[in-house]
């Protein structure tokens, strides 16, 4: 794997999103350049997955080709590609899908898709806390215009406290940076991974601080409980594409506990091994329990998908905090299945007609078969009514989100969770003595919650209002979601793969001598 690899997804977004911004107003060149852009690193993500599993070593790029300690550097490994290639998978169906209409609700939507991109493999990609705070800033301010996009005082509302609590979170992850910085001298990951097992007493009470106030920043943007309040209101405010390429963005903060966890606090990290991992358990199992309560209260699909991003976010906090190379696997599955899942239910929101945008409200079905024009619904008109392709197509791909989300058999979501509750059951050493049996539990309960609220709500849909029919369906839509889907019931045959690409990755995670020794050299970094 050549180091060029590594910054590639990251320049390649922020070169396509200067050429659109360049092209301008002209359409059909936006929408080829657009594409094009998305699907080059959609292939590059491809690449960089295959080249990370078959290589015997982590690949960085310095910047500048400085020394560890000083450099700017980029990493990939086994964990990164998987996340640069799960953004690059959402990068390309939002793209394609917006084309149909929704792109043109407003200006530039595609130089904020790819400047989201762009953050989220930098994010993905980086290995110093430093341009970590960046590139969270690059894609939270591409969000902020993804989110406002369309307008209406609905999105405004919902964008103003997206805003505020981000703005927030990123003031913690600054001041905890900054104590960080203050009490070693270094921001590099794999260094500080170096240092701290040898940290004196109070160096280390000062380093837990700061990394204690990195993890209320983490957890902020996971949504964890209780700060996740404003996940489903916000996502739901948003047009259907622009949400469904949100749905990872919960992933980033649970990549971020997960990188630096097992980095900094794992076994090898003397006194401070397992620091925080308590509270990160606990906050996972709050939110799933909020993300349960929310799925069954919800009404409409778009807060329904939210909820489930909770539901999704809380079980990877719960579950990675065991460091069980068998129950992490499970986990990075399940976090692949279920985001996106979550994605192609926010598109099928869009297109059944739930997101709640007045410009885009379906017709009645009496006033679809109403050919005498009386405003009555009779026997005749009844005769004459036949289900749509559309809503065979649409039920048929509600009917698969819901048994992905809620992890019925045998679909994929079904056998990551699993691949979680077999080692699970075999108690692992967890966070507390009940903990395994805790979570297990709570896993076997999601799915039954799950299933309860999304039949409910198919069944509002497609029988309690039989009034109501969908638009028609555009190809332009269709089209990335049923790829989405398709991939997705793929996967349930070809499983074995992707999940002994996900045991390689924790087996890489929970020993990061090769990461460390990678960045820093064998010399070390002090």
């Amino acid at each position: 794997m050549t180091s060029l690899l590594v910054i590639l997804p990251i320049l390649l977004p922020v070169t396509a999103a200067a050429l659109l911004l360049l092209v301008g107003q002209r359409r059909r060149l936006e929408a080829a350049l657009a594409v094009t852009a998305s699907a080059g690193l959609f292939g590059l993500a491809i690449t960089l997955v295959l080249a990370a599993d078959g290589a015997a070593f982590t690949a960085i790029y310095r910047l500048g080709d400085w020394p560890a300690p000083l450099a700017i550097v980029l990493v990939a490994d086994r964990l990164s590609a998987l996340m640069v290639l799960l953004a690059s998978t959402l990068g390309l169906v939002n793209t394609v899908f917006a084309l149909s209409r929704w792109s043109r609700l407003g200006p530039y939507y595609h130089v904020l898709s790819q400047l989201l991109l762009m953050g989220l493999n930098g994010a993905f990609l980086t290995g110093d806390l430093f341009n970590l705070f960046v590139f969270f800033e690059v894609l939270l301010a591409a969000s902020y215009g993804l989110l406002l996009h369309g307008s209406g005082a609905r999105r405004v509302i919902s964008g103003l406290h997206y805003i505020v609590i981000n703005l927030t979170a990123s003031l913690l992850l600054l001041v905890g940076i900054s104590v960080i910085f203050g009490v070693t001298g270094t921001l590099n990951m794999a260094v500080l991974a170096d240092q701290i097992p040898g940290l004196p007493a109070p160096t280390r009470s000062l380093l837990h601080a700061g990394a204690a106030i990195l993890g209320v920043a983490f957890l902020v943007k996971a949504a964890a409980w209780p700060l996740g309040f404003w996940l489903p209101r916000t996502y739901d405010a948003a047009t259907p594409p622009s949400a469904a390429i949100f749905a990872i963005m919960t992933k980033v903060g649970v990549y971020a506990i997960l990188r630096l966890g097992l980095l900094w606090f794992g076994a090898g990290a003397g006194l401070s091994a397992g620091f925080g991992w308590t509270w990160v358990f606990v906050a996972g199992l709050a939110t799933v329990g909020v993300g349960l309560v929310g799925m069954l209260a919800a009404r409409d699909l778009g807060r329904m998908a939210g909820y489930s991003l909770l539901v999704s976010a809380g079980t990877l906090l719960a579950a990675i905090v065991f460091r069980d190379e068998a129950v992490l696997a499970g986990a990075l599955l399940y976090m692949l299945v279920s985001t996106l899942a979550a994605a192609a239910f926010y598109l099928l929101g869009g297109l059944i007609g739930a997101d709640g945008d007045d410009e885009f409200e379906e017709p009645s079905l009496l006033e679809a078969y109403d050919p005498e024009g009386d405003g009555l619904f009779t026997e005749a008109d009844e005769r004459a009514v036949t289900i749509p392709v559309s809503v065979g197509l649409l039920s048929a791909g509600f009917l698969i989100c819901t048994l992905l989300i809620a992890g019925i058999p045998p679909l994929p979501g079904f056998l990551a969770k699993v691949a979680m509750l077999a080692p699970l059951l075999q108690a692992p050493a967890g966070p507390l003595p009940w903990a395994a049996w805790v979570l297990a539990a709570l896993i076997i309960a999601a799915s039954l919650l799950s299933l309860v609220a999304l039949a409910r709500a198919g069944i509002q849909i497609w029988w309690a209002e039989p009034d109501r029919i969908p638009p028609a369906i555009r190809l332009g839509e269709a089209a990335p979601v049923a790829a989405l889907l398709f991939g997705l019931l793929v996967l349930t045959f070809a499983i074995e793969g992707p999940l002994g690409f996900f045991e390689r990755t924790a087996q890489q995670l929970l020993d990061p001598a090769q990461y460390i020794e990678a960045v820093v050299g064998p010399g070390g970094g002090q």
